[in-house]
């Protein structure tokens, strides 16, 4: 089972200040960061995890599962199950309606690989009731395969629901079985879609460690303790530059071409690359492997935020040989990793501090009817002042007939499960005006995102603005409520 050894920064040739600086940065571009591993070398030089989250937190890694589809249809063709030139219609004669399109017909594993289907988006997203397998197979074409680069979650989804018919396996119980020696977490899993497919283009639930594990079987071409577990050259096929990806990018770090469900880099190597922050950036130059975990939904260019703190704070600075070790320093830097956390709403740099005017904690307000589905609402404030570490509160509902309560700090996190969906989070408020409470709910488990909530109290009333940075989810906490003083 692969295990990675421990090394200071600089015996690898790095400056831990650099480290730091990088971590640094990212706060300072206040980018929401989860988690950060850096393998240098083969040696694991920086370990953080972003309380509350901890080194066994399984985490959303989203379309970094379309890496791991791809290895299964790598290892599936090694096996002879499959060839890449073979076309997908013949997989899914019971899926495939009699009048199929000729673009779709004529489309190829390759072409799905590589993000050159006849589809220009993802087709289960227009009716995600029906089969979503079956979408992609009945959905009206848009152009050739084979011809253009066009971002399409379903081609990914589709290779694994042929991975999980070829190998009689969900497609992560089959690389798990096929590669043992990777060492995936037991606990980690995939998502399914309604249907009981996993979801391959995106339901990845697993440690950042085992992201990591992924990176070093790739940088390795698929070799671990001395074994070819799959050929070497599908993984030098897979992370090479196949197709241009420069008409659709919206920022550079997507400009830089696609391989087989791998993005290329900036730096000449490839990307693991999954919605929110989710990375495995592979420098075979460096011999260097980047994971982070994070949630920049939301926040434009935040994923670039990431490749351009590791680009300019650590790459330009890592040395051939080992760097004088300076206890103190060395400290100092495993202090600081170990302090990490994610940050709670804090008042704006230079800005005004604000204590609520009015006592409002109890009041409970009738809500008027709304579709989503609540009914009242009351706040709870356990302590006046709002900058201490015990000032907390809680914010208690009826959603749906179910009361429900989500707690938050001031100036600190709190946990607990989000009602209704059993999801992990993490939660804190701030006063932004002195009649003006705005919450931030950040979901930190099988679904990654977050929920916003702005509360406005008048003398006997109270105005909510609520919004969800979530892809499948939260639904319920989308548009305005409007409550009175019972």
């Amino acid at each position: 089972m692969l295990t990675f050894s421990y090394a200071l920064p600089e015996e690898t040739g790095l400056s831990s200040q650099r480290i730091l600086n990088f971590i640094n940065r990212l706060k300072w571009e206040e980018i929401p960061m989860h988690s950060f591993l850096l393998l240098h070398r083969d040696r694991l030089i920086a370990e953080a995890y972003y309380a509350p989250l901890k080194a066994d937190t399984l985490h959303r890694m989203f379309s970094i599962s379309k890496s791991f589809t791809s290895i299964a249809i790598g290892l599936l063709a090694a096996e002879g199950k499959l060839s890449l030139s073979d076309r997908i219609v013949t997989y899914f004669p019971d899926k495939v309606p009699k009048d199929v399109h000729p673009y779709l017909s004529d489309m190829t594993i390759r072409d799905m690989l590589m993000m050159r289907t006849c589809h220009a988006s993802t087709t289960y997203k227009l009716d995600m009731s029906s089969d979503w397998v079956g979408s992609f197979f009945t959905t009206p074409p848009t152009h050739p395969a084979g011809r253009l680069f066009h971002y399409d979650t379903s081609s990914a989804h589709t290779l694994c629901a042929l991975a999980e018919r070829l190998s009689g396996r969900e497609l992560l119980t089959y690389l798990k079985e096929k590669l043992p020696e990777m060492g995936l977490s037991e606990d980690s899993y995939m998502l399914k879609d309604p249907f009981g497919v996993s979801l391959g283009g995106s339901g990845l639930v697993a440690t950042s460690l085992d992201l990591m594990k992924f990176g070093y079987f790739i940088l390795h071409k698929g070799c671990l303790e001395g074994r070819q577990l799959i050929p070497a050259s599908y993984i030098e096929e897979a992370t090479s530059f196949l197709t241009d990806t420069r008409m659709t990018a919206p920022v550079l770090s997507e400009a830089c071409g696609y391989g087989y469900q791998f993005w290329r880099n900036q730096k000449g190597g490839c990307v693991c690359y999954g919605m929110g922050g989710q990375l495995i950036i592979l420098l075979p130059d460096y011999d260097m492997i980047c994971v982070t975990t994070a949630d920049t939904q939301g926040i434009g260019g935040g994923n670039q935020a990431i490749y351009n703190a590791l680009y300019t704070e650590i790459l330009p600075y890592v040395e051939e040989r080992p760097l004088p070790v300076d206890e103190a320093s060395s400290r100092a830097y495993r202090r600081e990793l170990s302090r990490l956390q994610l940050a709670p709403l804090a008042p704006l740099a230079g800005g005004p501090r604000f204590s609520p005017k009015r006592n409002v904690s109890g009041r409970l307000f009738q809500l008027a009817p709304n579709e989503m589905g609540f009914t009242d609402l009351t706040l709870h404030l356990s302590n006046e002042n709002t900058g201490s570490q015990k000032a907390a509160g809680a914010l208690c509902f009826t959603l749906k007939g179910t009361p429900c309560r989500i707690d938050f700090g001031f100036g600190h996190l709190a946990t607990g499960k989000f009602p209704l969906y059993e999801q992990f989070y993490a939660a804190s408020a701030l006063w932004v005006t002195e009649d003006t409470l705005y919450l931030k709910i950040n979901i930190i488990d099988a679904y990654v995102g977050s929920v916003h909530l702005e509360l406005s109290f008048g003398e006997k009333d109270v105005a909510v603005f609520m919004k969800k940075q979530e892809e499948s989810l939260f639904g319920e906490f989308c548009g305005h409520l409007y409550g009175t003083i019972l």
